[in-house]
């Protein structure tokens, strides 16, 4: 049996996919807090999936599914950008604490003395 060059293709994007999804679990268990976990997730989720669906796509192509692979990838880059913006900010106005080294905090009510003075002269709007 022979194999097209697109079912190695789409066998390495699936391959690689899984490899982001992994690196995802390990940055869960790794990372120090929850805003550099949503990051590795979304991250995850926007690389990976893309990846894993293309390469499906690439095994076995058809112009229909190509319609779906597409909006699929469209629907996912945007709601995987939006959801963890949500989950972050949703993390830090119920007390979620930020690492140590996180600098500058620019939700934060409060204006370190070490901020530029373009920062200082904004306010925070909520």
């Amino acid at each position: 049996m022979t194999t097209s060059v697109l079912e190695i293709v789409g066998q390495v994007l699936v391959v690689l996919g899984g490899i982001v999804f992994l690196t995802a679990g390990l940055g869960l268990l790794k990372l120090p807090d929850v805003y550099t976990r949503t990051s590795a997730i979304s991250t995850a989720a926007g690389f990976g999936i893309v990846q894993v669906v293309i390469g499906a796509l690439l095994i076995a192509p058809a112009l229909d599914d190509t319609i779906k692979v597409v909006l699929a990838v469209v629907l996912q880059l945007a709601t995987s950008a939006i959801g963890s913006m949500a989950l972050a900010r949703a993390a830090y106005t119920t007390g979620s604490p930020l690492v140590a080294n996180t600098s500058p905090d620019a939700i934060s009510d409060d204006t370190p003395d070490d901020r530029t003075d373009a920062v200082k002269g904004s306010t925070a709007e909520g």
